[in-house]
């Protein structure tokens, strides 16, 4: 049974690399190749129709019908001097990876002929069969029939000669199936809502962009060692395990020298999503052994997202060439940091400005107070709808360990920030301000860029965090969809935003001047959003009883987060933005509750079959050793002798004996709650019992599966060990 394993071993050992010498291009001479970008497009478009394009990918207008042809001739000539063959409308399903059908360019003509041809209507529009994709009861399974329609604003790429044009994916009856439409329109809302605001400062400003900088953590294991794991394999995380003696308490790897294979594996990859226009830049150790992080450079939101769910599958295909598998999953090994994706949040104009940034003067400074001061009270309005966004069966694992944020919703913006809010809060009064206090006021506020980037030490126990001039929200997992959290962060915002403008109108309209009045409104919010504002450690125990008496919630698992999206506040809140309609909601709350009732089902399976077929195998072999071992002792010695000699092995013998009866009848209750919990038709319900009845078994499980570890002699264990997994280069 442990032949798998010591297989393994000695396949890396003897196995050769190949490092592939350093590039002579510089990145500068590749970046964007492979991407049908701004000056490929004047290059293969005529003039007039490339100037329609960019206003329509500037304006969010529609491109006309009669222009799509000239467009799709323009990028089907730029794909075929790549030597392209195929096309695809690449979507993001709610899969929460990507999805794509690839058609050939060619079209016969006559008997033995053909053409490359690709027109508007291919561009614009194709019908992928919907009946498979995750639809939340908003299809039936015999109405197969949906849409991708073309998203001009994130530009077409190639990718083993297939030009792929990103897309959204709707049902046929209109609904959003992926997470690209509700994101569009988040955006949308959030740019209608915020330009009235920021012109408030600059009359010039006509556009607000969310962007998004997302930090992707990933662990290395080799593709060897992964595939003699059947829970890797089929759940991406090890459900046994004991710890390695030496696992991440040196402090030796964070930050460390790079390994030789990791490297070659990280030039590979950053080459491919260079030429894919991805502005990957930074690369280092994380915590955790065999764990790294890249990070890219921030990018209009929309195009962030595609290019992270992008690079999640660039990063996998290169991992098999190096022999290495990648792991995304947030907790893939126990007792050694998780991973995450930090997702780093801030809105510019279209005269580049960073909204979310301290200025030297005091009207920018009022400009970066009004959008900061917004932005908690967004935050502090739906703190239950950003948890229920970052949710999922995986990322349970990670929060409320001493190595992600916790479960409860807070904001950190350091000493200083939290001094000038204060001071805020104290020097404006309901009755309006002398003036004196106006400009005390505003020299207070002016003297900000001197203390504010880099005010304070950071907080990494935060959720969500303020880090100089973005938020960035640290509790998102590493296998999430960068959408998910950010349809909700930008809608949020858009719905603050637009009660912001209002609540300063009405005071304008009494005859307040409109500083006083945007103070006023300000000092509001800072007085009603106080409780979410926390500076301390957030993984302390007395952090989670200071919460509850402020009202905040400490949500743990997801089937108990995901209610917030049918929150009639939350309903609401989609409806009026034109985001997501209740039956959306309703639908893509089934989708949620039934991938999480899978994930745990799977785990549980899993869990069966390796205790039933690879554990307690070893596990009986070991003790029928130990047995004849007692045997031959008691043959030769015999009395008392024998009784001391055999007591260390009796000992091990009974242990093992108590540890497999419990394994066994564990197994057997974990899959009798499961059938209980399969029974149950409503989702919500399904996945709540499947969290509270059958994932407890899978703790219980791998306690004595992982004690049978330290009892069973090495050479009979079936699984790779933590020490091979994590320490094997």
């Amino acid at each position: 049974m442990a032949k798998l394993r010591f297989d393994a071993l000695d396949h890396i050992l003897n196995r050769t690399y190949t490092v592939n010498p350093p590039s002579t291009e510089r990145i500068s001479d590749y970046y964007g190749s492979s991407v049908f970008h701004d000056k490929a497009m004047q290059q293969h478009l005529p003039s007039n129709v490339y100037k329609r394009l960019k206003e329509c990918i500037v304006t969010g207008q529609q491109l006309e019908r009669r222009l799509a042809d000239e467009v799709a001739a323009g990028m089907k000539s730029w794909a075929l001097s790549k030597e392209a063959t195929h096309y695809t409308h690449w979507f993001q399903p709610l899969t929460g990876r990507t999805a794509e059908k690839h058609d050939a360019f060619f079209t016969p003509t006559e008997i033995g002929v053909a053409i490359e041809s690709f027109g508007g209507d291919q561009l614009v529009q194709q019908e992928p069969d919907a009946s498979s994709f995750p639809n939340g009861g908003i299809r039936n399974t015999f109405e197969a029939r949906g849409y991708t329609a073309w998203d001009p604003s994130s530009p077409a790429f190639l990718i083993d000669g297939t030009l792929c044009i990103p897309t959204i994916f709707v049902a046929y009856t209109g609904e959003a199936l992926d997470y690209k439409a509700p994101l569009i329109k988040a955006l949308q809302s959030l740019n209608d809502a915020a330009v009235p605001v920021a012109q408030y400062f600059d009359r010039n400003v006509t556009k607000i962009i969310a962007t998004l900088g997302w930090e992707q953590e990933y662990f290395l294991v080799d593709a060897a060692l992964f595939s003699a794991r059947p829970d890797l394999v089929l759940t991406g995380r090890t459900l046994f395990g004991h710890s390695s003696s030496k696992g991440q308490q040196l402090d030796d790897h964070y930050f460390g020298s790079i390994p030789e294979r990791a490297t070659a594996f990280m030039k590979d990859f950053e080459n491919e999503a260079h030429r894919l226009g991805i502005p990957v830049k930074t690369r280092h150790n994380e915590v955790a052994p065999n764990q790294f992080e890249c990070a890219p450079i921030f990018e209009e939101a929309n195009l962030a997202v595609d290019h992270n769910q992008l690079v999640m599958d660039v990063m996998e295909k290169v991992a098999h060439r190096h022999h290495f598998r990648v792991l995304l999953h947030e907790k893939p090994y126990a007792g050694i940091n998780g991973s995450g994706k930090h997702n780093n949040w801030s809105l510019s104009t279209d005269t580049g400005v960073n909204l979310l940034s301290p200025g030297k003067t005091p009207k920018t400074n009022l400009r970066f107070l009004t959008f900061f001061v917004n932005t908690i009270k967004a935050v502090h309005d739906y703190p239950d709808l950003l948890r229920a966004s970052i949710a999922s069966a995986s990322n349970d694992h990670r929060l409320g360990a001493n190595e992600a944020p916790p479960a409860i919703i807070s904001i950190f913006i350091g000493s200083q920030l939290t001094q000038v809010l204060e001071d805020l809060e104290k020097k404006v009064k309901d009755n309006g301000m002398s003036a004196n206090e106006k400009t005390e006021l505003k020299l207070n506020i002016g003297k900000i860029p001197e203390i504010l980037l880099d005010n304070t030490d950071r907080n990494r126990t935060s959720p969500f965090a303020f880090t100089g001039n973005k938020f960035e929200l640290r509790a998102v997992g590493s296998t999430a969809n960068c959408a998910s959290p950010m349809i909700v962060m930008n809608a949020i915002m858009a719905k603050q935003l637009r009660i912001f403008h209002k609540e300063v109108e009405a005071i304008i309209k009494k005859g307040s001047k409109k500083d006083e009045a945007i103070l006023t409104v300000l000092r509001k919010y800072i007085i009603e959003s106080k409780n979410i504002l926390f500076e301390g450690n957030g993984y302390g125990d007395a952090w989670v009883k200071e919460a509850e008496k402020r009202g905040l919630k400490n949500i743990k698992t997801t089937p108990h987060a995901l209610g917030a999206y049918l929150d009639d506040k939350v309903v609401a809140l989609f409806e009026e933005l034109g985001v997501l309609s209740r039956p959306e909601l309703e639908a893509r709350n089934e989708i949620n509750h039934e991938n999480y009732k899978m994930k745990i089902q799977i785990e549980s399976r899993v869990t069966g079959d390796l205790i039933n077929n690879h554990i307690l195998p070893a596990a009986f072999e070991y003790q029928g050793k130990l047995i004849d071992t007692v045997r031959n002792l008691k043959e030769i010695y015999g009395g008392k002798e024998f009784e001391a000699l055999a007591k260390p092995h009796m000992v091990i013998i009974r242990e093992i004996s108590e540890r497999t009866l419990n394994l066994q009848n564990f197994v057997k209750d974990m899959i009798e709650e499961r059938k209980k919990a399969n029974a149950i038709e409503h989702a919500e319900e399904a996945s709540k019992m499947y969290c509270e009845k059958v994932f407890p078994y899978l703790e219980k499980v791998r306690y004595e599966a992982d004690k049978l570890e330290l009892l069973v002699a090495d050479e009979l264990w079936p699984l790779p060990k933590y020490r091979e997994l994590l320490f094997t280069r």
